[in-house]
């Protein structure tokens, strides 16, 4: 991948890396945005009036972490990759059964989900972390801090 001019001062091997890096966690992150939307729009059970807005506060906040992430490729002369066919192809999370409605049900999936995510994540920060790219490995840290605390709350809710 040509790299566009970047105002980093990180060599072009490192730029070409790291975009690489952020493109497959972008791509796993607009396949969990897609999957919590499923959730939110298909679940059904006693716990839907407390799920239902928390989901989506999920996607939202998910949303403008994909975005920061694919701002982040193209900052460091890189492109970002997201149509639907390229993340079906890229994305490491399973697929989601979308005939599922039970409340606990999504649930646990979601946090399934949300684990891969982050283990991904961790992969690409310690990666990033070798090349001394502190800025990348600070919105890694940012995104793994809160979905850390997303995946929490779901196990948490199943325990019981």
């Amino acid at each position: 991948m040509a790299l566009y001019k970047s105002p980093s001062p990180l060599s072009e091997q490192a730029r070409t890396a790291i975009a690489a890096t952020l493109n497959e966690r972008l791509s796993d992150g607009l396949d969990l945005h897609s999957q919590i939307k499923v959730a939110h729009w298909n679940i059904k059970g006693p716990q839907f009036a407390a799920l239902h807005p928390l989901f989506e506060t999920f996607a939202v906040s998910l949303a403008n972490h994909n975005d920061s992430i694919a701002e982040r490729a193209v900052t460091l002369g890189g492109r970002a990759y997201g149509t639907s066919r390229h993340v079906g192809k890229n994305s490491r999370l399973p697929e989601y059964p979308q005939e599922t409605s039970r409340d606990l049900e999504h649930v646990k999936l979601l946090a399934e989900r949300i684990e891969v995510y982050l283990s991904g994540l961790r992969e690409s920060r310690a990666a990033v972390e070798g090349h001394k790219d502190t800025d990348t490995v600070d919105l890694f840290t940012g995104i793994i801090t809160e979905f850390e605390k997303h995946a929490w709350f779901l196990r948490a809710s199943l325990e019981g």
